[in-house]
């Protein structure tokens, strides 16, 4: 499976969105291998880890952002689980997973009632090993031409997960322990 040509069945090569797309996904496939090399006594599953980072993003083009060339009519928060729509489409059932996963350090059920958020009622929180390592390098890039090419600093990721409350960013303290930074 390449993870480019399915990119390029539903975003044009060249266009803003694909450049954007492919350069975040490609930065956080290179930490996530990285952070998988570092525990390599948890086994991870080194190949899974490079398809699905390069995926986990896929559903980006529904939504309404266009200053990455995005011009959809959904929330950016709604890409993980559209994301994953698709990729079941594509048969890829547990890349899919971990498109609706990796948004913040996952979406409980209870966030989403309590914020009544316009995402499927259902947990989207990381599960695996995989998912959850995918989750981690996300936070270091960013879409944004600052953070695109440059990982932010550990602080700064603190400060933006800090944002969504406590357990958040215990989580994310959690993962920095397991997987470094």
């Amino acid at each position: 499976m390449d993870p480019l040509t399915i990119l390029e069945k539903y975003y044009s090569p060249g266009a803003l969105a694909h450049q954007v797309l492919v350069t975040h996904s490609r930065m956080v496939a290179e930490k996530a291998l990285r952070i998988a090399h570092r525990v390599r006594h948890l086994h991870p599953d080194e190949q899974f880890i490079q398809e699905a980072a390069m995926l986990h993003d896929i559903g980006i083009f529904f939504t309404k952002q266009p200053q990455i060339g995005c011009f959809g009519d959904r929330e950016y928060i709604c890409h993980g689980f559209l994301g994953r729509e698709l990729l079941e489409k594509e048969d890829l059932p547990k890349h899919a997973l971990v498109c609706e996963r990796h948004v913040g350090a996952g979406i409980t059920l209870q966030e989403i009632e309590n914020k009544n958020l316009p995402v499927p009622r259902r947990d989207m929180a990381p599960v695996s090993l995989e998912e959850e390592l995918i989750c981690f390098a996300d936070k270091f890039f960013s879409k944004n031409p600052e953070y695109l090419l440059k990982e932010k600093p550990v602080e700064l990721v603190r400060k933006g997960i800090a944002r969504y409350g406590e357990e958040k960013l215990q989580i994310f303290d959690q993962w920095v322990k397991i997987f470094g930074a």
